[in-house]
């Protein structure tokens, strides 16, 4: 039909009295810009009418699903595939060389191809954004998949454009890649290893998505922010940012405190070391003095009586100091600080707890404090660490107790003075 209206409408105007030679470069013109106002007519139609109506659609809809598709852009690329079409099929009426038509129909194909890549594109970003809105998403992070995805769409893609050009089929030419499958394993080893890495990273649940880690080979101590096909992102506590390599998380050891979070406490262990010294057993005055304190009125009371009872039963000679049991500065201070401990508001009772002796060294005897603060944020869990230590050496003295510290260069000041 519309080759019959080309000749007819050449017909007419060499009828009018143009020549042949000008009649035809007449009608190609003609025929021209016919298809290039098809074609822009048929963008401004889909564009202006069918996707401006779909996008004010989608923003009344109280679904956030539809927004987002319309946010990737997703129907204004599947728009331009109109004008393509109508260029491919006009190309025949416009051209008679038929090497050149071929030649610029495989373009505009290319073109298509790459378009309808595009749209795929955007339909897997949208998905991957509304799948991100789900509170499965926290657990399970896809971008991984979601690259792999793409790049096997990238890859198709890539094979449908040389099919066009080369004139074989698209199964011809992956049968033939079988060639260079070793070179291609050597050029995509990272992206495999990161496709095989993040399957075991989300399959596990070994990391998400705004946990704190630390893995110290690769400076990193703080927040994953992202975990992409081949790297996750770490945005460090001094705001800069550490790139893992994926397969790194699997192969190699770290730390996350995601356990931590989820338990509701967070960990103080640390130790001030006793002067050995400094240890002796308690005075009949040190023990009254001792009763005085509310924290330690009980276990005074008790351990009094529980001494007393059990050298009473052996008849012992209580004025020498080897016979039976006595009462320590050291041991009653461990006791106060337990006590202390439990009635600190920030500290869990219910979680591990234990104020322990350390193997004794050369720079004196660790007494540890193990237990668990109520506060996880780094600044407040500091803070309550810091106000237990800080009342820890202020209390030592009262127990006639002395911190071992290497002698500084007052302590030698003051030697030299006093000789």
């Amino acid at each position: 039909m519309i080759e019959k209206w080309i000749i007819a409408y050449q017909e007419l105007l060499v009828r009018a009295g143009l020549s042949e030679n000008l009649a035809i470069v007449l009608e190609n013109g003609t025929v021209i810009l016919v298809t290039a106002g098809l074609a822009l007519l048929a963008d401004y139609v889909i564009r202006k009418i069918i996707v401006a109506s779909i996008t004010r659609i989608a923003r009344k809809s109280k679904t956030h699903w539809d927004d987002i598709f319309v946010q990737r852009r997703v129907f204004n690329r599947l728009a331009h595939i109109a004008p393509a079409l109508i260029v491919f099929y006009s190309l025949q009426y416009i051209f008679e060389a038929p090497r050149l038509v071929t030649f610029l129909g495989n373009v505009v194909q290319s073109y298509m191809v790459i378009l309808i890549l595009l749209v795929f594109d955007s339909v897997i970003n949208a998905l991957h954004e509304i799948y991100n809105t789900l509170p499965i998403s926290k657990g399970r992070n896809i971008k991984g998949y979601v690259q792999v995805v793409k790049i096997l769409l990238y890859f198709l893609a890539l094979i449908l454009v040389i099919s066009i050009f080369s004139g074989k089929a698209p199964m011809t030419l992956i049968a033939g890649l079988g060639a260079v499958a070793a070179v291609l394993l050597l050029v995509f080893k990272d992206t495999i290893l990161g496709f095989v890495a993040s399957i075991q990273l989300s399959g596990n649940k070994m990391v998400s998505v705004g946990d704190w880690i630390t893995m110290s080979r690769y400076g990193a101590d703080g927040t994953v922010i992202d975990i992409s096909l081949n790297t996750v992102k770490v945005q460090n506590w001094d705001k800069t940012i550490s790139t893992i390599p994926t397969y790194a998380m699997v192969s190699e050891s770290f730390s996350n405190w995601k356990g931590m979070e989820e338990s509701g406490g967070r960990r103080i262990k640390r130790s001030v070391n006793i002067d050995m010294k400094s240890v002796s057993f308690l005075t009949g005055d040190q023990i009254e003095k001792f009763r005085k304190y509310y924290v330690l009125k009980d276990y005074i009371n008790q351990k009094e009586k529980e001494i007393e009872a059990y050298n009473a039963s052996l008849d012992l000679d209580m004025t020498t100091v080897t016979n039976g049991r006595r009462m320590t500065n050291l041991g009653t201070f461990r006791k106060y600080l337990e006590n202390y401990l439990h009635n600190h508001p920030q500290i869990h009772d219910d979680m591990t707890f234990l104020v322990r002796h350390l193997q004794p060294t050369e720079t004196g005897l660790p007494l540890e404090i193990y237990v668990f603060s109520k506060e996880q944020e780094w600044a407040k869990y500091e803070a309550v660490q810091a106000d237990i230590f800080d009342h820890i050496l202020a209390i030592m003295p009262e127990f006639d107790l002395r911190v071992f510290q290497n002698p500084t260069g007052d302590d030698f000041r003051k030697l030299g003075q006093a000789n």
